[in-house]
């Protein structure tokens, strides 16, 4: 009988395990907080984003190895290289959320445990007590006999019932240990994606430098562009009075391209008739070709038309990305500004087709100029660090648009 006590004791033990303490370092290692709704919610949508970009990556991919133009290729290939990097930012905010739901139901399963555990205590304390008192020994008590046939009756009836409860602990013990692998995968995976962020991040600049070298071949041009940019930055009261002066310098720029050329001296002048051109249509309020994409992944904090500080509403769309998040063109078009402006970080501001403009705010570093044609997910810059915040304002007409309307 003693044996069989012995038997059952390592059981009660196992149980009082605490369960997934590994997964609690991997969740820290990750920085995850949060309630199931959200993370789950996190979860969902870096899944989404991670999609959606390496759909824009593939195509963007195939685009390039068509181009035959040594600019529009390079163009492209950086592009593309900024989805694969939204990819990898995505796959990592997925792995990170994956984690922080192990750890979620790792505490879950703990506090049920500690709720069983002081019972278990107690009745592992007695069984290994009995289990130490020798048989021979009892038999030399008066009435220990009768005691021990009693003893073996209650045990007979213990014994089922300490298997039952057993059989759920060890469950919740294996659904422990299988939380504790789910853990370690998800962080194969957030080491992986870590490590393909830092590759494409490398890819990217190189590409980038060879654009560079490549510009400046063209740049007295774009340096006086710059130059008349930065000025009107300085003299603008504010970011809407800055837009809109850029707005009204693009379609001057506009209507100029679009005059003829010089007409050649007839022949015969006294024989010339008078030929009037037919007026250039006027553009088109439909989007760009290429639609419109939001610049960065992250988590929107305010949309279109809320109230900020100061009661002052948002004129676009802000985004809370991760630290040092690649930031694209939301379309292709031309660069009107780059640089720092006040309040805002560095900010650019492309110009559209169709008499669109786009601003996007919060670059910790930008990697285009003035002046630059840019192709749709161009990359722009990245974000900075300590909680960034992103926005995206489109403008159509020079009227601030709600960007989530015009999204492809």
């Amino acid at each position: 009988m003693t044996g069989m006590i012995r038997s059952r004791i390592p059981v009660l033990l196992l149980a009082l395990l605490p369960i997934g303490a590994g997964i609690a370092a991997i969740a820290q290692r990750a920085d995850i907080s949060g309630d199931s709704a959200a993370t789950r919610a996190a979860l969902n949508k870096a899944l989404q984003d991670a999609r959606e970009a390496e759909a824009r990556g593939k195509k963007l991919e195939a685009e390039a190895a068509l181009a035959t133009e040594a600019a529009e290729k390079t163009a492209r290939e950086a592009a593309a290289l900024a989805a694969r990097i939204q990819q990898a930012e995505a796959g990592i905010a997925a792995a990170e959320a994956r984690i922080g739901l192990i750890d979620e139901q790792r505490q879950q399963l703990n506090r049920r445990l500690s709720a069983r555990r002081e019972p278990l205590v107690r009745l592992t304390g007695a069984l290994q007590k009995l289990a130490r008192r020798p048989l021979a020994l009892s038999a030399l008590k008066p009435g220990s006999v009768r005691e021990t046939v009693y003893l073996r009756a209650v045990l007979e009836s213990t014994i089922p019932q300490i298997r039952q409860r057993t059989a759920a602990l060890r469950a919740e013990i294996d659904r422990g240990r299988a939380l504790e692998e789910e853990a370690q995968q998800a962080l194969v995976v957030l080491e992986k994606s870590e490590s393909e962020l830092a590759q494409r991040r490398t890819r990217l600049a190189s590409v980038e430098t060879q654009q560079r070298l490549v510009s400046r071949q063209t740049g007295g041009e774009a340096d006086r562009e710059n130059e008349r940019a930065l000025a009107l930055a300085e003299e603008a009261r504010d970011l809407d009075a800055l837009v809109e002066q850029l707005d009204e310098a693009g379609s001057l720029r506009a209507e100029l391209a679009s005059l003829s050329g010089p007409i050649m001296r007839p022949a015969q002048p006294g024989s010339a008739q008078a030929v009037v051109a037919d007026p250039s249509p006027t553009p088109t309020a439909s989007r760009p070709r290429s639609g419109f994409q939001l610049p960065v992944t992250g988590r929107t904090i305010a949309g279109f038309g809320e109230a900020g500080e100061g009661g002052v509403r948002n004129n676009g769309i802000t985004l809370s990305p991760r630290d040092g998040a690649q930031i694209v063109a939301p379309a292709e078009g031309r660069v009107a500004f780059a640089g720092p402006y006040r309040g805002y970080d560095r900010i650019v501001i492309l110009e559209h087709e169709g008499g669109w403009t786009s601003l996007v705010t919060g670059l910790a570093r930008t990697d285009v100029a003035v002046g630059d044609d840019l192709v749709a997910g161009s990359p722009l810059g990245v974000a900075g660090t300590g909680s960034p915040v992103v926005t995206l304002e489109l403008r159509r007409g020079g009227k601030p648009v709600n960007p989530l309307e015009y999204l492809r």
